[in-house]
């Protein structure tokens, strides 16, 4: 289960728990970065998809504890194209 809430301005706290200790993400996404990401869909919505395309190549306890959701791309250069797959 992965649960997003607005913690404020550009931030928010991503709560993700597949049934071992939930781990927590801080995350930062302008609405530009969010239209960029996901066209038309809620900054809920598209880290959820952010998250989901993560967990399909790590672990959740492998997730920075705060970070730009631009920085995904540095790790995993496909990140922009995929997202569209997990809306």
């Amino acid at each position: 289960m992965i649960e997003v809430n607005a913690a404020g301005g550009n931030e928010f706290e991503v709560t993700v728990n597949q049934g071992g200790a939930p781990t927590k993400h801080r995350v930062g996404m302008s609405p530009q970065q969010q239209e960029k990401l996901c066209p038309g869909r809620s900054p809920e919505e598209c880290l959820e998809a952010a998250f989901r395309f993560l967990l399909d190549r790590e672990p959740a306890q492998a997730i920075l504890g705060q970070f730009d959701v631009m920085v995904i791309a540095k790790y995993f250069p496909e990140f922009e194209s995929k997202i569209g797959d997990y809306l």
